[in-house]
């Protein structure tokens, strides 16, 4: 029988429509991708074609050539030469375009996602979300900064050169202030975290965890939104990624190459997003907000009813989701 789960966080109810539920692997890519050549000569992201990027703000080297950089985004949606202004025009209101919009182009091989990555590179991919993250926050017009991922085109991507982005916005998103509010609600409500508390009891239960390691947690969430929603938490309470210790960025490699495997094996490297959410610097102290990662697999779409009412329906249930990834033994 199907039953409805609220995800704490987000407060959003969830179908977990059990009668309709599909076996974990019939959420498998049923095509294979067109293999991918390790260099293209058309591609702004490959080595050799650095003029095509310009304006290149960091970048990690080894022995002459570069393993990771970042650059301004060619099509921006903000801009960092832009004023920052608000305007009240009777009931409208509108916030001048500043900020900051920048790709962190991961590697130089064309045709290698992060799932592929070894531990090396994606420690210094997530040193350089720090650094970008810390740098964006130096501008007193900032207000959110965003790191995301999207891989593959269901998930938005536009190039196929692996790539994150980092979007800082002149105003809070609305979404990020909710949830800030829900946590705090929760913190005057009990004394404790809320993102702690779920901590502690997905490890009690163990049912959702995938993988667990003394820093962090990975696992699907009790209401998670759509099939393979995953999450994965510090265990050290902390409101900021700008926090994060040597040891943490270590293991949250491993986290990040063991999840992204286990997808790219299980589920025939299905296109996904992922992002950080996280709290400003300043806010790293507070005790109410936790940082975490969430991973969104697109293997499947929005249709009316989730636009309609803001719910959606999950035709996996976590329990068996997490089972089935658990089992799987990703590419080394």
């Amino acid at each position: 029988m199907s039953e409805l789960r609220q995800n704490l966080i987000t407060r959003e109810w969830v179908i977990i429509a059990t009668e309709r539920a599909a076996r974990p692997d019939q959420f498998s890519r049923d095509t294979e991708k067109k293999p991918l050549p390790v260099h293209s000569e058309s591609c702004p992201f490959c080595p050799g074609n650095e003029d095509k990027t310009p304006g290149e703000t960091f970048r990690i080297s080894s022995g002459g050539d570069w393993k990771i950089r970042v650059v301004p985004n060619k099509f921006a949606a903000l801009s960092p030469d832009v004023a920052k202004e608000r305007l009240r025009e009777g009931i409208r209101r509108r916030v001048t375009g500043s900020g900051r919009h920048e790709v962190i182009i991961e590697t130089p091989l064309h045709n290698t996602p992060p799932a592929l990555f070894e531990h090396n590179q994606l420690k210094e991919l997530i040193r350089i979300y720090v650094n970008r993250y810390l740098d964006a926050y130096m501008d007193p017009r900032v207000e959110h900064v965003i790191i995301f991922k999207n891989h593959g085109e269901q998930a938005g991507t536009s190039l196929e050169h692996p790539h994150s982005q980092l979007i800082a916005t002149p105003v809070v998103p609305i979404q990020f202030r909710e949830r800030v509010q829900a946590a705090m609600h929760y913190f005057d409500d009990t004394g404790k975290c809320m993102t702690c508390d779920i901590l502690s009891t997905e490890l009690e239960q163990k049912e959702r965890i995938i993988f667990d390691t003394d820093h962090f947690t990975t696992f699907i969430p009790y209401a998670a939104l759509t099939p393979f929603h995953t999450w994965i938490f510090p265990k050290r309470h902390s409101s900021s990624i700008s926090d994060i210790t040597e040891p943490e960025v270590d293991e949250l490699a491993l986290h990040l190459k063991t999840i992204l495997g286990k997808l790219h094996t299980g589920l025939n490297d299905p296109d996904y997003n992922f992002v950080i959410r996280s709290s400003r610097p300043k806010d790293m102290l507070n005790e109410y907000c936790h940082w975490y990662i969430a991973l969104i697999p697109r293997v499947t779409k929005r249709a009316g009813f989730e636009i309609g009412s803001g719910m959606y329906i999950n035709t996996a249930v976590p329990e068996e989701s997490a089972k089935f990834l658990r089992n799987i033994k990703a590419k080394p």
